[in-house]
């Protein structure tokens, strides 16, 4: 089960997969769930993308807001 703050990083990386200053354990744990994949950038950087599963659990998480 995820906390709500999980949910939340994982909204806002829906969003804007470019996101500063989110809880590494949030991260941590969406990766492991295979909800979000962490991609290198040719910058250098790193994005986070969500997965088709984390697509799947917002718009499961919409139906009920």
């Amino acid at each position: 089960m995820l906390s709500p703050h999980e949910i939340a990083a994982l909204m806002l990386l829906d969003t804007n997969p470019i996101q500063s200053g989110l809880d590494l354990d949030d991260l941590d744990a969406l990766c492991e769930r295979q909800l979000v994949l962490l991609e290198a950038m040719t910058s250098g950087g790193a994005h986070h993308r969500v997965t088709e599963q984390g697509r799947a659990l917002l718009r499961s998480v919409s139906k009920y807001h």
